[in-house]
């Protein structure tokens, strides 16, 4: 099925993409490996091209790459056309008996990268983020050991996640006009105050803009994103649609440049995300929508 496209960098990718952590960690148990490719594939075959994951996004902290290799074998086993399909991975955050933390060195950067392809079975990973800033570095340095492995043709493309407006600058700086090509950062109904900012910023810039957890989170917000907002279910419901569904499709509404990634870990939620794809609001109902985060 084909979907409505936009793009990262050089990259064009179905406007909603899924996020794939869900799979390995979140509520309850890991997804097992059948449903994990059963949802993978039902997220491509309703058009979606763009899966992210993460090396951290795995049950424990000695199963790091855990959601890489479940996305790598979902791809294999897939009948579709894998060269439409854009995997981004992020490397940065570390994990640990002891507990987690950052690290923006070259060296480890270029460590976990080596990591992420070798789960990934690629030669280079078509968009990879800073996960998270390392506040023991100045933040250039991340950006720059980043841009080095892109020279190297081990990236295609940069991105950086959880980033505010200044480190956004710094990151367009280091790569040039044109160089960073998405911002991930959490952006919902329920979570805006810290990231409306950096969607406008991007906008401004040409860069892709992609929410992480946009309808609200696993912790039970995006299944009750309509009872929590009223308005999002009268309009879900003039429309014969999910409340997610109407979230998503306002998401897409704010810019050509947004593609949110809504998780799921199940095929049934992934199909009914890919919905919005299809999905138009009035002006009014946008508007309505937009008070949210007004």
């Amino acid at each position: 099925m084909s979907a409505p496209t936009r793009h990262i960098g050089s990259l064009s990718v179905s406007a909603l993409g899924l996020g794939a952590m869900p799979l390995s960690m979140g509520r309850g148990e890991p997804a097992p490996p059948e449903r994990a490719s059963a949802t993978v594939h039902a997220a491509l075959d309703a058009g979606v091209t763009l899966l992210d994951t993460a090396d951290i996004y795995a049950p424990s902290w000695d199963t790091m790459g855990h959601n890489e290799k479940l996305v790598a074998e979902a791809l294999r086993t897939w009948d579709g056309d894998r060269s439409s399909v854009v995997v981004a991975t992020k490397g940065g955050i570390t994990r640990t008996a002891e507990g987690g933390g950052r690290d923006g060195s070259a060296g480890y950067l270029r460590a976990a990268l080596e990591k992420s392809l070798a789960n990934l079975e690629v030669d280079a990973v078509d968009l990879y983020y800073w996960h998270r800033p390392d506040r023991s570095i100045r933040y250039a340095e991340g950006v720059e050991a980043l841009a080095a492995l892109q020279q190297e043709g081990l990236i295609r493309e940069v991105g950086i996640s959880n980033a505010n407006v200044e480190e956004i600058d710094v990151a367009r700086d280091v790569l040039g006009e044109g160089g960073l090509a998405a911002v991930q950062n959490e952006f919902s109904p329920t979570f805006f105050h810290t990231s409306r900012g950096e969607l406008a910023h991007c906008a401004e810039h040409g860069i892709a803009f992609v929410p992480w957890s946009p309808l609200g989170g696993t912790g039970g917000g995006a299944s009750a994103v309509g009872e929590r907002f009223p308005q999002i279910q009268r309009i879900a419901d003039a429309h014969d649609a999910s409340p997610q569904q109407v979230v998503l499709a306002w998401e897409l509404a704010l810019g050509e440049h947004v593609i949110p990634i809504p998780g799921a870990s199940r095929p049934a939620s992934i199909t009914d995300s890919a919905g919005a794809m299809g999905l138009s609001l009035s002006d009014a109902e946008r508007e309505e929508l937009d008070a949210i985060i007004a």
